[in-house]
């Protein structure tokens, strides 16, 4: 079996991402004894042998439902959100000459990848709306690598999740370098997802326990309030952005 919790997986969570799966796996009586971190996130997500592992809202509407099974949605608390909802904002250099997204679309957006919600779909979808097209695009592989490419003045925007950004602002010296400009709508947070329908009742109880009896410096560094019950329509209603090349 395998389980991962990767999303905001870094160095400095990785203890408490740790911790959180321990009290998991102790109320739900078996799995494997730590997280996985040494395989990529499509082979896990995939992976008959996952347990238990968190994926994107787009990832699993579009690629995973049907093979996956949906345990529930983390609640981050979010001022103004729904429960298990989050929602995006983009970002420039503080030293940007315009904060304008009309004016920054003349210019080069860093995206994480075509099939990430807040690092594509929600922008690309914001973009079509307003009649904009973003003269160059930059794919960088994560919401981290996005807004460190804007920092390192390889791109002039992009769009990152607020629990990212508040990581970055956290731990990462490069954020005094941006600000947020803008603020996307709120989506269902990234679910947590088994390959074993039959282990979802257990799994949904060990991950309200393990919620319950977390502490509070944890808490605080993974920013989970609880764990919402959206439906899977919740995911599958989500609109499917055009792709890079058709923007």
């Amino acid at each position: 079996m395998k389980a991962m919790l990767g999303m905001y997986d870094r160095p400095e969570t990785a203890p408490a991402h740790d911790r959180f799966w321990t009290r998991i796996h102790d109320a739900l009586g078996y799995g494997p004894p730590q997280l996985t971190r040494d395989v990529d996130f499509w082979t896990l997500w995939t992976s008959p042998d996952l347990i238990l592992g968190q994926t994107c809202g787009l990832v699993y509407k579009t690629h995973l439902h049907g093979q996956v099974h949906l345990v529930g949605t983390p609640d981050y608390g979010l001022t103004d959100c729904p429960a298990g909802h989050v929602f995006g904002v983009y970002l420039a250099r503080r030293d940007a000459v315009s904060t304008s997204l009309s004016d920054l679309s003349t210019g080069t957006f860093a995206y994480s990848a075509p099939w990430s919600q807040t690092g594509w779909a929600s922008p690309a979808l914001h973009f079509a709306e307003l009649g904009l097209a973003p003269t160059t695009r930059l794919q960088t592989g994560g919401h981290y690598l996005s807004a460190r490419a804007v920092a390192e003045q390889q791109a002039d925007f992009t769009a990152v999740d607020f629990m990212t950004w508040e990581l970055i602002r956290r731990y990462d010296d490069f954020a005094q370098d941006l600000q947020v400009i803008g603020r996307m709508p709120a989506v269902p947070s990234g679910p947590f997802i088994t390959a074993d329908p039959s282990a979802v009742p257990a799994l949904q109880t060990a991950l309200d326990a393990a919620v319950r009896d977390m502490s509070s410096e944890d808490q605080a560094i993974l920013g989970l309030k609880g764990i919402a019950r959206l439906p899977v329509s919740a995911y599958l209603q989500l609109p499917i952005p055009p792709v890079p090349t058709q923007l």
